[in-house]
This record gives C-alpha cells, structure tokens and sequence, in this order.
C-alpha cells in the first residue's frame, strides 16, 4: 500500500546496542548520492528514544520490547515504516504481520524466540504480508479479499521500491528487478471470536473491516494489550483504496472503542507501536464528525482528501466520490 504515512529525515535511525536509544546514521546505500527523501526529514521519531531496544545485527530492522514477551519489529527505511509484533505465550509465538518482505524476517524471529511460530496478518495489503511465504503456519480471515491476496502481487510490492519509497540501504544482496509479494498458503481460517491459545496465553481476534475487508484486530485481554493493525495507527488513517468500506470502518472503531476501559496500550502498524487507549475513543468521536459533514477536508493530491480532528486525521476520498 504504496506511501509514507508519517515523517522521516535525511538519517535513518539504528536502534543503540543494549538501550533504547537512537542514534543517527547516513546511509548512501541503494540510492546512491541522491537526497534523501522529504519523509526522512524527522526521523528517527523521537518517541522511540523512550523505548527500550533490543540488540540486532540487521541493519534493516529494529527491534523494541513493548511489553513483556512482545517484541514491535519495525521496518524504518521503507515510506510505509510498517511495524509487526511477535507475541510470545509458554508454547508457542504469534507474529501478527510480516512486513514488507524486504529483509529476512524469518531469521530475525529465530533470534528473538525459540517457540514455534503462527503468523497471522491484520490485513493483507502488501506492506503487511510481504514475509508470509517464509513461515509454515499462517492464519488468515475466511475471505475472498484474503485469498485473492494470497496469490501474491508484483505490480504494488514494485511501487513500494520506487524513487522516494527507500531511506537508505536496502539489504545486501536485495534484487530490485526480482522484488514481488511471494504467494503463501493460509493453513487455517479463522473468523471473528475466535481465540489463539499461545499457551498462558489467549488472544482474540477481533473482525474490524473497513480499511480493508479483511482486517482484524487482536486484543490480549489478560494484560490489556489491543494490537489495531491498520484500524488505527499514530499518523493519517488510510480509507481511501477502492477495498475500502466507510460504513464498517466506523462500525469497527466504535468496538474497538468500547473495549477502552480493559484497555492499557493500543499497538499500531505504522509509524510508533504504542499509543494510550484514550485514542480509541478519539479515534471513533473523529470518525463520526467526519462522517456527519462537521469536518471540511483540505486537498491531499489527487484524488484525496484529509479530514483532521485533532491529533487524529483520515486520508479519503473527496466526498463527491464516496456518493
């Protein structure tokens, strides 16, 4: 799902052995001598400085510890600065996303844990499924959406390489031309209420369609843990893809919402991993202001539009192509 969705700056952020701490590095790398793009301009986020990192060889990744056995695997120098979570239980790991397909996702979750590891996607765009076809065990929603999407794509992984898309290096050995979302194969399907038992530990899966037909949230009910996928992230909400229901969307962010008071960290896909949970309700008061006319939109490039209430903001359609 081509486009940045936050800021960045001319360095890129590399997660500081045995800290939280960031520390700016250049890197020249696959774009050569070129500026950087706009995006890079403010990153690293200073937020992450508050976080605690975890150690990595990786150069393409970084790694921060959220909450206990949670690991936000984040994704910085592509536009889309796509964040999964490996979530672990006393049996078994759930990866909930797989990024951009990039970097070698697989051998990194071998470093961060031994379990056994499910993969479950919170939607199937391509910036979020991209190292599926790495893993053994995939969930994924009982739709047609989820298994078109299986299939794999090259025609939206590409645009995610374009000029402007890439903050430094991309990994050794990466091939530009050969880049595509690989096809994978979804061993089990699930629906809304069902629950993983990761062993001490149960998470939920939470229908919330509307950004896309297929996309879910995860809640970690024993310890307060709501993961939104693209339902809601620290940055402008996409709702304007053709996938895109407007009318679920806002019935999706009114559940989440109401889930608020069990609520103790709300862990996005894009852009930071943590918010507090009064951004749910935020998020479903703006959406509904939006959707009552209350808001003006201002221009955002062709076709789109952004809606802003406060700190929360939706890129859309204009409104004469929602009629």
């Amino acid at each position: 799902m081509l486009g940045f969705r936050g800021v960045g700056i001319h360095v890129v952020a590399i997660a500081a052995i045995g800290s939280g701490m960031l520390q700016q590095a250049v890197f020249a790398g696959a774009q050569g001598t070129a500026e950087k793009p706009a995006w890079c301009k403010q990153l690293p986020r200073p937020e992450y400085a508050k976080l605690k990192g975890v150690p990595i060889a990786d150069t393409w990744f970084e790694v921060y510890k959220v909450a206990p056995n949670v690991f936000a695997i984040y994704e910085p120098h592509q536009s889309e600065e796509t964040i999964g979570y490996l979530i672990a239980g006393n049996t078994r790991a759930l990866l909930f996303d797989t990024g951009m397909g990039i970097g070698d996702l697989k051998a990194l979750t071998l470093k961060l844990t031994k379990l056994p590891i499910v993969v479950l996607n919170s939607h199937t765009h391509d910036d979020h499924v991209g190292n599926n076809w790495q893993f053994d065990t995939v969930y994924g929603m009982d739709t047609e959406f989820t298994r078109r999407n299986a299939k794999g794509s090259k025609e939206d992984a590409q645009a995610e390489i374009a000029p402007g898309e890439i903050c430094g290096s991309l990994p050794a050995g990466f091939d530009r031309a050969a880049y595509r979302t690989r096809p994978w194969r979804i061993t089990i399907w699930l629906h809304d209420g069902d629950r993983i038992d990761l062993g001490g530990r149960t998470i939920e899966v939470i229908a919330t369609p509307g950004h896309t037909p297929d996309s879910i949230s995860l809640f970690d009910r024993a310890n307060g843990l709501l993961f939104t996928g693209d339902t809601y992230y620290p940055g402008t909400v996409w709702l304007y893809r053709p996938e895109t229901d407007l009318a679920a969307y806002g019935n999706s962010v009114g559940r989440i919402a109401a889930l608020q008071p069990e609520v103790k960290l709300v862990l996005g896909a894009h852009n930071m991993p943590i918010a507090p949970p009064s951004v749910l309700e935020d998020l479903a008061d703006a959406f509904e202001k939006v959707q009552a006319g209350k808001v003006q939109p201002k221009p955002a490039g062709v076709g789109k539009v952004i809606y802003q209430v406060g700190n929360i903001s939706f890129l859309m359609r204009p409104p004469a192509d929602d009629r």
